[in-house]
């Protein structure tokens, strides 16, 4: 109606960010967007939003069915192997962390939390558990998260190859209008107005914001790529997604997914893990949920 109207001009009008312009208008359009997480830290996966991949039926529990247990050597939990990093001793006895859960031999598990790797590290968990002495570099927990961080961009570049990405502002604007974005990725030292305008369609269009990552730097991603440089991207496919999802919840508990100077909006949807029984660990909170990918 025509005060509704001025209602929304007046709030547009008032200098209110692209985002919550989109809001005001989302729920002028009787499409509310998601509540507001009780914490407001993305960087605490515990506080995100755990809505179920829209895939085909029943592909969220043969995913749950598949997923594997390990016991973590820090807390002597029992967690779903993408919720752990493995750990194996080299023949000269060095530790290194097995990301990929592939190198031979014994190993044991903690959970992907930089607090618990250094917690393992610090009370000698993890010769203990190989049963043999071994030697862990003092910056463990940063090898985690370099290792970790390099998976997440391989994978970026595997879906470029693959033509389940758009990248630059035009692509991402394309991609958004044609459906859900599954994922914003952004440049952390990228613009905020090309940044929050991507948002804002997003929720103008469909009425919540997408779940997004802002992690990794310009440069980071353009050498993942291979481009010059690369400030925006937005996931495509599914299944792709989902896989990318499970690494960057490892990586949530070693660095914080959206940075902390990012707009409280960017941190009302969670990034999750479709169905896989799986979630996310942080140093501010050891336990993590479960989580899905919103889409």
């Amino acid at each position: 109606g025509a005060g509704g109207g001025v209602k929304r001009n007046a709030c547009i009008s008032s200098g209110a960010s692209c985002v919550e312009q989109a809001v005001i208008l989302a729920k002028s359009r009787n499409t509310p967007p998601p509540a507001p997480s009780p914490t407001g830290s993305r960087s605490d996966p515990a506080s995100w939003d755990s809505r179920p991949l829209r895939g085909r039926e029943g592909e969220g529990e043969k995913h749950a069915k598949r997923a594997r247990e390990r016991r973590c050597i820090a807390t002597g939990e029992s967690l779903p192997e993408a919720r752990l990093i493995r750990f194996a001793a080299a023949p000269d006895g060095v530790l290194v962390a097995d990301v990929a859960a592939k190198l031979p031999g014994r190993g044991v598990w903690v959970s992907a939390s930089r607090a618990r790797v250094e917690q393992a590290q610090r009370k000698g968990g993890f010769a203990r558990a190989l049963k043999r002495p071994v030697q862990a570099p003092e910056d463990l927990a940063d090898r985690v998260e370099t290792l970790l961080a390099r998976r997440c961009l391989d994978l970026l570049g595997l879906m470029r190859r693959a033509g389940a990405l758009a990248l630059g502002a035009t692509q991402v604007e394309a991609a958004i209008r044609a459906r859900p974005a599954l994922a914003l990725v952004e440049a952390a030292d990228g613009a905020e107005g090309a940044r929050e305008k991507l948002m804002a369609l997003q929720i103008g269009l469909w009425g919540a914001p997408a779940p997004a990552v802002g992690c990794f730097s310009a440069a980071d991603l353009a050498m993942a790529l291979g481009r010059d440089r690369v400030i925006h991207a937005c996931l495509l496919q599914e299944r792709l997604a989902l896989a990318w999802a499970v690494e960057i919840g490892r990586l949530a508990g070693f660095r914080a997914i959206v940075p902390n100077s990012w707009p409280d909006s960017w941190r009302n949807v969670g990034l999750g893990l479709g169905g896989v029984d799986a979630g996310f660990s942080s140093e501010s909170s050891a336990a993590a949920g479960e989580k899905t990918l919103d889409v």
